[in-house]
């Protein structure tokens, strides 16, 4: 793990030619997480995904990796077929130098990873399949009208077509939940791409003759209530593998992070022959008695259009200069990364000044970049606030996150935005304020007085 609670990001080149990123944490016998759909590694550590990457990493070395067109691998290609999607995993394999690895396919990645399975059985030792797809047709599939429907509004609007998908897959999202998971999925890939990888699956895929050549013991994990890919697709691919277990769990979501997590890790833990944690039966502690921080959120201008301008692959290089730019500066203010934001980052300071300076250095960092750069500017939102924060694992909740937050969203691209808390913190500290008077802040009934904090040398 680096500084900023990531492990580091390696990349490997498939024999297409096509660069895969990956990432490995945790210590012991070796792990490959696939893919389950779109994905970006560089967001996988914090929140709900990153307490289920760490739990599986106490007992194995977890490699993850994001698949071609998705996360920071090559975005330019057009090819999600079966085979391609194999030159991903057999990179990752291969770039690792792994000899034999458990194995834990779920979802939209499960045909990519049983075949591989069967045609390398040297190398699988155990075989994790999580709501996993074999075949089209045979019994149980959703409507194929209605997919066809949401693959073609994903390809028409891919915002309001990751809202639709997310109904199926996280049905009681709340709607901090919804904004998280939705800019997780803008972030990870574009339309085009989310709706090839699901098309692929669901109209071309037959796999089930591979399953029936595994030798690898195989543990299956469904969930009953499943809105996605149904019981009946977990159920039918348990039956045609030859040394299968096949545990169907309790409740309704897809995503195995949401819902009981701790009863699908426990089931993988008692496959694995893994002790179970003694905190896993109790929800992660919440620590009240946090020590007053300084909370900085940045927001990137527009990267929704930046794509479309852009393109995907310039746009994510942007996307990475953003997360290089900030976090060489928190490394340099003593600054935390709590967690990304979908458009930018979310950190903690000790110290408002801390925070104040980082803040500073981020925007003149940039405006040299846009000086160097014209053609490919990046303008970002900077808003600070001070208060105690509500610990849980390795996020911040709470009024004066939300506050933050607000004091963001209020600033234009290229502003430093402070709340009058922060202001007051580092009264005759040096810092030059323009007052910006009262604001009326969403879900806050008092208004807020706001100051601009002048950055420009």
């Amino acid at each position: 793990m680096n500084d900023h609670g990531a492990p580091r990001i390696q990349f490997a080149t498939a024999h297409d030619g096509v660069s895969v990123a990956y990432a490995v944490v945790g210590q012991g016998p070796p792990m490959v997480y696939m893919p389950e759909w779109v994905s970006h590694i560089d967001y996988e550590w914090a929140g709900s995904t990153g307490i289920f990457n760490k739990r599986l990493a106490r007992s194995h070395s977890v490699f993850l990796y994001d698949g071609r067109g998705t996360g920071l691998s090559d975005r330019d290609v057009s090819d999600f077929s079966i085979d391609a999607r194999l030159r991903d995993l057999e990179a990752v394999v291969e770039h690792a130098g792994l000899d034999q690895f458990v194995l834990f396919s779920g979802s939209q990645a499960s045909p990519v990873g049983i075949t591989y399975a069967a045609r390398n059985p040297e190398r699988v030792s155990k075989l994790i399949l999580y709501s996993p797809i074999s075949a089209t047709g045979g019994g149980g599939e959703p409507d194929k009208s209605l997919i066809r429907a949401v693959l073609d509004l994903i390809r028409a609007e891919w915002g309001v077509g990751a809202r639709t998908t997310l109904g199926f897959v996280h049905p009681d999202a709340d709607p901090q939940e919804t904004e998280e998971e939705l800019a997780y999925l803008r972030a990870a890939s574009t339309g085009e791409v989310a709706a090839s990888i699901l098309e692929e699956n669901f109209f071309r895929v037959d796999v089930t003759e591979e399953l029936t050549k595994i030798s690898a013991p195989t543990l299956v994990l469904h969930r009953k209530g499943d809105h996605a890919v149904p019981l009946e697709f977990g159920r039918r691919a348990a039956s045609l593998l030859p040394n299968a277990r096949f545990v169907p769990l309790d409740g309704d979501h897809h995503l195995p992070f949401r819902g009981d997590a701790d009863a699908l890790l426990a089931a993988v833990e008692d496959f694995l022959g893994v002790e179970h944690p003694q905190q896993a039966a109790a929800p992660a502690p919440v620590r009240l008695n946090v020590p007053p921080v300084t909370i900085l959120f940045t927001d990137m201008e527009g990267s929704t259009a930046l794509t479309r301008r852009l393109g995907d692959a310039q746009a994510q290089e942007l996307v990475r200069k953003h997360n290089t730019i900030v976090r060489d500066a928190l490394g340099s203010h003593g600054g935390s990364e709590i967690k990304h934001t979908g458009d930018g980052i979310m950190a903690s300071f000790p110290s408002a000044s801390a925070g104040l300076d980082c803040a500073i250095a981020v925007q003149l960092a940039f405006a040299r970049h846009n000086q160097e750069r014209p053609d490919e500017q990046v303008r970002v939102r900077i808003g600070l606030n001070a208060g105690e924060p509500v610990a849980e694992e390795d996020d911040l909740f709470g009024t004066a996150v939300q506050l933050a937050k607000r004091v963001c969203d209020q600033a234009q691209p290229g502003q430093i935005i402070a709340s009058n808390v922060v202001r007051e913190l580092v009264a005759g500290k040096g810092f030059l304020f323009a007052e910006q008077g009262e604001a009326a802040l969403r879900g806050f009934e008092d208004p807020v007085r706001l100051f601009e904090v002048r950055w420009e040398e």
